[in-house]
Order: structure tokens, then sequence, then C-alpha cells
């Protein structure tokens, strides 16, 4: 199922944006001009990772520091474990 997140030019390289599709929030992030979109919370114990730290590709949340890679939902630091689900992205005529 495809859902329309809005215009690319609403995403700024490397600030992380807070986005509803269907009922789910989730986070979107642009990193060298690729988008990518994560759960908007935190494995750990939930916290907005569209409030969160970008540095390249790696997301920290803003909460207790877990950080998770945004091309793939990965957990690269902890104190999560989990990775966050990630969900593919399409950019077509301008929109994500």
């Amino acid at each position: 199922m495809r859902v329309d997140a809005g215009p690319e030019s609403d995403l700024r390289e490397a600030e992380p944006m807070c986005a509803t599709l269907g009922q789910r929030p989730v986070a979107l992030f642009k990193v060298g001009g690729h988008v990518y979109c994560l759960d908007n919370r935190c494995t750990h114990v939930g916290g907005p990772l569209c409030e969160g730290y970008l540095d390249d590709f790696v997301v920290q949340c803003p909460l207790h520091g877990s950080r998770f890679d945004v091309r793939t939902g990965q957990v690269v630091g902890p104190p999560a474990r989990p990775p966050v689900r990630s969900y593919p992205v399409v950019v077509e005529g301008g929109k994500v």
C-alpha cells in the first residue's frame, strides 16, 4: 500500500521531520538526497525519533540516546536492542 507523505520539498537535508501516514506516526529523513522512513517510536522507551539528532545516516533518540541507522532501522548504539521498523520510500513527481 502506498501513502502520500507530501512534497519532497518539505523535507530539508539532515533535518528529521514528523509525519503521520494513515494513522501511523513516522519519522522522515533526507540524507544525501535520499528519503528514508522509520516508525517514530524508539524501541527503548518510545522516544520520538523525528525530534532526534541526525548525524549522517544515524538518528539519536532525544530521550536516552539510542541510535538507529535511518536506512534500515537497525540499532547502532544502545540502550535500544530491537530495530525500528523501516519503510520503503519512493519519490515520484516531487512527492514522497
